[in-house]
């Protein structure tokens, strides 16, 4: 572990950037608990890109995002002295929008949903027309395709490899694919073996659903983005919203570990995999602390008004589905088994 940090990169927000606790919940069940994982890709896209100069002093960032890279990459262009302007949409909570705009960001907020793709084909579109505006003066780090995001996340992968055993189950939300592909292949490097299950929610696209309404942010997506290389998942997990909040209070309850939403989603699956399979060992990555979701997922008032309340006990284990695209709420399992997702699709379109 002492190595690893050593092989952290020396910055103003060093004590942000380091690993993840890792922590045992269970004999075979451990958690990736996370401070800030976003600043992770965010330090090392604009690292690589100040290395090649395709960003240079006087460009100014630009990028589409809702979520904690949008926080990851104010947090970098603060320390190194770049304006970046971020593209996001109604769903952006305020507290998130004031940090930003604290950090020194601009942030627009854009309002017109698109009819295929919805917000996030609209504030791709508003970049566009941004990026032709400034020229050559802007940079855009691409989360959702570039390269530079799953390679940040090495060093997790050599992490885990150090204090458990690369021949793990590792178990994520996906929204970029960057966290969950980029530690996979690390670890499958020393053990092909290695399990890789996803964790996403109904209505998001990745998997195959029609795109609609989500309430659980920070995982799914309205675009299949390029960085979820689906052929490196074994199983991939649906978690509805209500499911997934009931899991991270939970989590909070069970073991002391403040998360967020995508947090308790992972840990459920990972839970019931690790009760399952107990000659595997689990980890379950658990991407942000749970400051930004007291005011919902920790808020019985705003799960009731927002018909997210789950009175009952957490589900024991999932149903199994024929076909991702046919699953239904609240939970639901479907073997993936490393093929591409063109390659799940056509199952059904054969069967049809």
């Amino acid at each position: 572990m002492n190595a690893l940090r050593k092989r952290l990169p020396f910055s103003g927000y060093s004590d942000a950037y380091v690993l993840p606790s890792i922590i045992r919940c269970e004999t075979n069940l451990y958690l990736a608990q996370f401070a800030f994982m976003k600043l992770l890709p965010a330090k090392y896209i604009i690292e690589k890109a100040l290395a090649r100069a395709t960003l240079t002093h006087g460009m100014k960032v630009i990028e589409t995002s809702s979520g904690t890279f949008a926080l990851g990459l104010a947090v970098v262009c603060r320390e190194y002295g770049f304006q970046l302007e971020i593209f996001t949409d109604p769903v952006m909570d305020k507290g998130l929008e004031n940090r930003l705009r604290s950090l020194g960001a601009e942030v627009l907020i854009i309002t017109d949903k698109a009819k295929q793709g919805g917000y996030q084909r609209s504030r791709l579109d508003a970049l566009d027309a941004r990026m032709r505006q400034l020229g050559h003066s802007c940079f855009w780090p691409r989360q959702y395709d570039t390269a530079d995001n799953p390679a940040a996340y090495k060093l997790f992968a050599d992490q885990i490899s150090e204090m458990l055993d690369p021949g793990v189950t590792l178990v994520g939300s996906v929204g970029s694919g960057g966290s969950t592909c980029g530690t996979i292949e690390r670890l499958r490097q020393k053990a092909p073996g290695a399990r890789l299950i996803g964790v996403d929610t109904f209505n998001s696209v990745i998997f195959g659903q029609k795109d609609g309404e989500r309430k659980l942010r920070g995982l799914g997506n309205s675009l299949v983005p390029k960085n979820v290389k689906h052929e490196l998942y074994d199983e991939v997990h649906l978690i509805s919203a209500s499911l997934a909040f009931a899991a991270t209070r939970t989590l909070h309850e069970r073991h002391a570990v403040f998360a967020g939403p995508t947090s308790g989603a992972s840990y459920i699956v990972g839970r019931w995999r690790a009760r399952k399979y107990p000659r595997e060992t689990i980890v379950v990555i658990c991407p942000d602390e749970g400051h930004r979701y007291v005011e919902a997922a920790y808020d019985h008032e705003w799960l009731k008004q927002n018909a997210c309340l789950n009175e009952g006990v957490l589900l024991d284990a999932p149903t199994t589905e024929n076909h991702p695209s046919t699953a239904l709420p609240p939970w639901n399992r479907y073997h993936w088994n490393r093929r591409s997702r063109e390659a799940v699709l056509n199952v059904l379109e054969n069967a049809s």
